[in-house]
C-alpha cells in the first residue's frame, strides 16, 4: 500500500495493525499454560478482542477514560467520571490512566471480580437471553397506549 494513504484508508491499515497487534496478544494467552484450562479460550479470546476494538476510540490500542464512559453507557451503567477513574485504577492496578489490552483480557480471564468484568459479564447474558422478542415491534394504535 502506498505511505501516502489517506483517510479511510490510512484508517484501515490503522484498524488492521491494532487487530493484529490483539491478536498476537490473544496468541500469548493461548500458548500461556496458566490458562490452558480456561473453557473455551480461543472463543473467549476472539470476544474480548472485539469488544475491546469497539470501545478504543482514540485508536492508540487502549481504552482511555471516554471510551470507558461509552461502554458503560452503551451497556446502560452509565458512571460518573470519579466511578470511571476508579473502574480504570481497579483493572491496571493504578499504574496507568488507560486500560490496555493485556489489562483487560487479564481482568477478564482473572478470578478477581472488576466492576467492569461483572458489567461485561452481565451484559453477554442478557444479550444471550431467549427472552428478548426477535423481529420488528408490533404495529401500535393510540388506544394501546397506557
Amino acid at each position: 500500500m502506498p505511505s501516502n494513504a489517506q483517510g479511510g484508508k490510512a484508517f484501515g491499515v490503522l484498524k488492521d495493525q491494532q487487530r493484529q497487534k490483539l491478536e498476537e496478544i490473544n496468541q500469548e494467552y493461548l500458548e500461556d499454560s496458566k490458562y490452558s484450562d480456561e473453557e473455551d479460550l480461543a472463543v473467549k479470546l476472539e470476544g474480548f478482542k472485539n469488544k475491546y476494538s469497539e470501545f478504543d476510540l482514540n485508536d492508540q490500542g487502549e481504552i482511555e477514560l471516554m471510551g470507558l464512559k461509552r461502554m458503560m453507557e452503551k451497556l446502560g451503567v452509565p458512571k460518573t467520571h470519579l466511578e470511571l477513574k476508579k473502574m480504570i485504577v481497579e483493572v491496571t492496578g493504578g499504574s496507568s490512566n488507560t486500560i490496555n489490552y493485556r489489562d483487560f483480557v487479564k481482568m477478564m480471564l482473572g478470578k478477581r471480580s472488576a466492576v467492569l468484568k461483572l458489567v461485561l459479564i452481565f451484559e453477554d447474558k442478557a444479550n444471550g437471553s431467549p427472552s428478548k422478542p426477535s423481529g420488528p415491534p408490533p404495529k401500535r394504535d393510540i388506544s394501546s397506549l397506557p
